[in-house]
């Protein structure tokens, strides 16, 4: 789907008030599921959540405290819904076997680094990685999930968009009131620049820690080199902005709703759109798996990591769930 551009507003106008109703009933839903009690796990459990419906960065915080916890010796297991995949789990990913309509791509993206499941009933994949052997399970997405109890919630918030309106599907974004997903996290973390003041809206005794997505070291390839920039990501203006930021000149640009399904006829149009404009076609890493692989040879995928501005202070909460896990001599 793509966000109705009222969710980015201000809150006003006609619609959020119309579907203000709705949105009640939404939060009170919301609030009866998340009261469920749920399994405690033997192992460390970390959720990279988020507040709003669409994407904010959590699977790149993710990759990025899944290789901090490997640096320890972690055995980490990657956990997920599998978003846009038709499998409802539990069961392990495995990118030889699985295509992103079976397990999404946030799924496949996450396989390709360690282990990782997908699961609707986070805590039945909870029980199945740590059989697995999993030492630490890191969450992408699942705040709002209560089949698992979390160690450390992280609210991962896009610098960009915020909390848009502040309001509550589906007059807004928001999947509960921002108040309500802090609660449970030991901090927020702020991808980009907070463009909307969105740390406004956070408790005051909630720590916030700012990050920035650099682009991938194929980015250099691209400096001065025209390209057609094409995605289907929450907010595609960030990878927009990260090939200017590589250099690259933005001859065009076509952004697809979040998890867009490519085929061949839209790859066939970008293919040929890109020609005419004399541009290498490129996208990001988590477009290029729902790409037809017939075509993938053709397109360019420009990655991003993620840049702590303070290091110290994601690794200070990491430091005792890691201390932790047993780890073999």
């Amino acid at each position: 789907m793509r966000a109705p551009e009222f969710w980015g507003g201000t809150g006003s106008g006609l619609m959020p008030w119309l579907l203000s109703p709705i949105a009640s009933l939404y939060e009170a839903a919301t609030a009866r599921r998340m009261a469920r009690p749920g399994w405690q796990a033997p192992v460390p459990v970390i959720c990279c959540g988020i507040a709003t419906a669409g994407g904010a960065g959590k699977t790149t915080v993710a990759l990025d405290l899944g290789q901090r916890l490997a640096n320890r010796g972690v055995a980490v297991h990657f956990l997920l819904r599998g978003y846009g995949g038709r499998l409802k789990g539990p069961v392990r990913v495995d990118p030889a076997q699985h295509d992103s309509q079976a397990v999404g791509d946030e799924a496949l993206l996450l396989a390709a680094d360690r282990p990782a499941w997908i699961s609707a009933d986070r805590g039945a994949g909870a029980r199945a990685a740590v059989a697995a052997g999993a030492q630490t399970i890191l969450m992408d997405d699942g705040l709002q999930n209560p089949t698992l109890l979390k160690d450390l919630s992280l609210l991962i918030v896009d610098g960009n968009f915020g909390f848009g309106n502040n309001r509550i599907i589906p007059a807004g974004p928001l999947r509960e009131s921002v108040a309500a997903a802090a609660a449970r996290c030991r901090a927020a973390v702020i991808i980009g620049e907070d463009e909307t003041n969105a740390a406004a809206l956070l408790p005051p005794r909630l720590p916030v820690l700012r990050a920035h997505l650099r682009p991938g070291p194929e980015a250099e390839l691209l400096a001065g080199q025209p390209v057609h920039a094409f995605c289907g990501i929450a907010n595609p203006k960030k990878f927009f902005a990260t090939l200017a930021e590589a250099g690259a000149v933005l001859a065009g640009r076509t952004a697809f709703a979040d998890h867009y399904p490519f085929d061949a006829g839209d790859m066939r149009d970008i293919l040929a759109e890109a020609e005419s404009l004399r541009a290498i076609p490129v996208t990001t890493r988590k477009d290029f798996v729902r790409i037809p692989p017939a075509f993938r040879s053709r397109v360019t995928v420009v990655t991003v990591r993620l840049e702590w501005e303070d290091t110290a202070a994601i690794e200070a909460l990491l430091d005792p769930l890691a201390q932790r896990v047993p780890i073999p001599a």
